[in-house]
């Protein structure tokens, strides 16, 4: 099992690197003065040299390409001055020159060309608001997905699962921009006074006695629109998996020995057919994070994805390069997390 966990490692950073030299290269050719960005139009040229130096950008690309790995890496070679440390927050591990050290931290993502900030302070900001929307929309598509799924599976030809195929077409069909538009518009503003739900709104909001303060009903409209693609996947994939193993020969067995139904559809069946629907949870939870973009544009919700969409309008490239690595690193951690699941849930699947 360590081996294989080292393996499955070893290929994730390999995938972190691929991306990265994208990510870079890809923002690298675009035709924006990052110096431009932070200083204005009317920024002398002194200053403009300045910033230049302060971001490497007055160096080849290839010895900016280093820099950016050098920052990126949580082991990187630095140099040993107050300044420096404070702004890497490393721990020296050992000298490798007179004025040089190799060094451990966290990944630095630069700083934002607007705010000024760290892009990692400015990102921990929203991550948790993302997380807690994407995590409330996949508990929502996961009980009510399966629920339905079974449903139809156990039921099959009935009024009950037609219907349950219908509604997940429907869900699959509806693009979540689209879909939040409409909800936005009938459940935020037509029936409003019976919802008690906004249009718009963050899960944190100010309020003039209280300061910041949760507001829960903010949550409930993106969290809907957020869960209905990956739930009507889930009931097409608990459906097809459940009418699959409940033809089975050991679910035939199970019935000549007189268990209970319920024991042989939540018992037996079940297990065996959630393979397929933890591929569907893992990956859709992380799809969930990159799709949160256009739910929060849509809902006015401060996420991640409205964050990022923000940067992205003024340009500000280290915020959405932040991002980007941030949602891949989140896409390589979850499926090498599905690919221990797998052992756990089904002994049928071979580490090698």
């Amino acid at each position: 099992m360590i081996r294989y966990l080292i393996r499955k490692i070893f290929y994730g950073m390999a995938v972190m690197l691929g991306i990265v030299v994208v990510v870079f290269f890809l923002f690298n050719i675009l035709p924006v003065d990052p110096a431009r960005m932070t200083q204005g139009q009317r920024a002398d040229v002194q200053s403009l040299q300045a910033v230049r130096k302060e971001f490497g950008l007055d160096k080849p690309v290839p010895v900016q390409f280093l820099y950016y790995i050098n920052d990126l890496s949580p082991l990187g070679f630095h140099l040993d001055n107050k300044d420096e440390q404070q702004k890497y927050h490393y721990v020296k591990l050992f000298p490798i020159s007179k004025d040089r050290v190799f060094a451990l931290k966290w990944p630095y993502l630069r700083r934002s060309y607007q705010t000024h900030r760290e892009v990692a302070a400015l990102l921990l900001d929203v991550i948790p608001n993302t997380l807690v929307l994407a995590t409330s929309a996949m508990l929502f598509a996961i009980i009510i997905g399966v629920f339905f799924g079974v449903t139809s599976a156990v039921h099959q030809n009935t009024w009950a699962d037609k219907l349950a195929i219908g509604l997940s077409t429907l869900g699959v069909s509806a693009p979540s921009f689209f879909a939040g538009i409409i909800i936005a518009w009938i459940f935020g503003f037509v029936l409003a006074k019976y919802t008690g739900l906004n249009m718009t709104g963050s899960l944190y909001t100010y309020d003039p006695f209280k300061g910041e303060v949760i507001t829960w009903r903010n949550l409930v409209l993106p969290m809907v629109t957020l869960g209905l693609r990956p739930l009507a996947i889930i009931v097409q994939l608990t459906r097809n998996a459940m009418l699959d193993e409940l033809g089975k020969d050991y679910i035939r067995t199970a019935r000549a020995k007189g268990l209970s139904k319920r024991t042989i559809v939540y018992r037996h069946a079940l297990k065996n057919a959630l393979n397929p629907v933890i591929t569907a949870i893992a990956n859709w939870f992380a799809s969930l994070l990159a799709g949160s973009f256009f739910v929060e544009y849509v809902f006015g919700y401060n996420g991640l994805g409205k964050t990022t969409v923000d940067a992205l309008e003024m340009s500000d490239f280290p915020v959405v390069m932040g991002s980007i690595l941030f949602i891949a690193f989140i896409f390589v951690v979850i499926n090498i997390l599905v690919d221990i699941i797998y052992v756990w849930i089904d002994p049928r699947v071979k580490l090698g």
